[in-house]
């Protein structure tokens, strides 16, 4: 079975790397849940240790006794030394998190942001493009009724000539199938009046819906 002399050594090595340890962690190369573990398992040993006292000769259980109570203090504050690094990267870790949360709930804002301007954007150009479809219906518009007159003054000016023409045969007894033919001219134009009165219409129908 093993004695408390064979494990006082391996204590003592578990002190020495617990301490070697706590320098990693203050250092930032170990985390110190490692050299908690250690820790851990000193108090193990130690608490075997205890157990195993009572087995020595009454002289030699006041020296283990001495001598563990010097590995429990080191230990001890060593694990205190260590919980406050932990607390510290703790700390650290956690104000890390709050400023990438932070970093990132601003590059969503300035995403959203630029979404918003983006879509005011589009709509300065559609208005944009809707009064320029405007003005371009409006020219339409002006230039269908500026053929209509044109137009209406046609016919007048032809009924006047039509009137002209049957006041010219009258004078110069032209034929009746003559002045027939005249008048179906006249019809004639009418329609074309008429037609492109239509195909106007149609045009400002299409290009304004």
């Amino acid at each position: 079975m093993t004695s408390i002399a064979e494990l006082f050594p391996k204590c003592r090595k578990l002190s020495y790397d617990s301490r070697q340890q706590l320098a990693q962690v203050q250092n930032g190369v170990l985390y110190p849940s490692e050299l908690f573990l250690s820790l851990d398992e000193l108090t193990r040993q130690l608490e075997i240790m205890e157990k195993l006292v009572l087995r020595e000769t009454p002289a030699q259980r006041e020296v283990w006794r001495r001598k563990i109570q010097e590995l429990k203090e080191d230990g001890d504050a060593i694990r205190r030394q260590g919980a406050h690094y932990d607390r510290i990267v703790n700390t650290n870790v956690r104000h890390q998190k709050e400023r990438d949360q932070l970093l990132t709930r601003r590059k969503q804002r300035k995403q959203y942001s630029g979404s918003q301007e983006q879509d005011l954007s589009n709509l300065a150009d559609e208005a944009q493009s809707w009064q320029q479809s405007n003005y371009m219906v409006n020219d339409l518009i002006g230039q269908g009724e500026a053929q209509l007159a044109g137009l209406v003054n046609q016919r007048g000016r032809l009924g006047g000539i039509t009137r002209f023409m049957g006041q010219i045969g009258d004078s110069l007894n032209i034929s009746n199938s003559t002045m027939k033919i005249i008048e179906r001219r006249d019809v004639t134009d009418a329609y074309f009046v008429l037609g492109g009165c239509v195909v106007t219409c149609i045009v400002i129908y299409f290009v304004w819906f």
